[in-house]
């Protein structure tokens, strides 16, 4: 049995899940409302404000599936409930962000500034101080929709492994190489 799938999903209070005929689940909280696919093999039993997450047969594909379907509906109550929050950032010199209504202006050290128009499913906010790097706040009640964001924003200006410049998590570790060295 998966370690994952086999996990009921706790539903907090104000969440609602409705499974329809086309086994497509839609959850619906305080901050909005998630809607998914779900594989026609996969069952979803809700009871005692929980939700089970089941498979048919002890296959590979519905074996694969289960804990795949658990985490997406597990994040989509998480989503509803709580929200995702992911902090990117820019480290260099003169690396700057900026927001102007639903546009992410990024100058990252090439010679224009780029410009990112971000979902309306996600908000964004630019925090810049004087000797800190800036940070890019990224939100949104659907996590995979913001991860890839973050990896969009992420690959406008990979962190390079000899100077760490470049666009990272917040608390990431970078590997870094030592470079070359000058010999007599």
């Amino acid at each position: 049995m998966s370690r994952i799938g086999k996990l009921p999903i706790n539903l907090p209070s104000g969440v609602q899940v409705e499974v329809s005929n086309e086994n497509t689940v839609t959850v619906k909280g305080p901050k909005g409302t998630l809607t998914t696919p779900v594989d026609r093999d996969i069952t979803l039993t809700q009871a005692d404000g929980q939700l089970v997450v089941e498979r048919p047969t002890e296959q590979k594909r519905h074996k694969a599936m289960h804990g795949l379907y658990r985490s997406l509906i597990n994040n989509m109550v998480n989503g509803v409930s709580n929200g995702f929050e992911l902090k990117l950032e820019l480290v260099g010199v003169g690396y700057k962000a900026a927001m102007a209504g639903t546009t992410l202006e990024l100058s990252l050290g090439y010679s224009h500034n780029i410009f990112l128009a971000l979902p309306k499913e996600v908000t964004a906010t630019a925090l810049t101080e004087k000797g800190k790097n800036p940070i890019v706040t990224l939100n949104s009640i659907d996590n995979q929709l913001l991860g890839q964001v973050a990896a969009k924003i992420r690959s406008l200006r990979k962190v390079e492994p000899y100077k760490g410049k470049g666009v990272r998590f917040v608390g990431e570790q970078i590997r870094r190489k030592a470079g070359k060295t000058a010999s007599k």
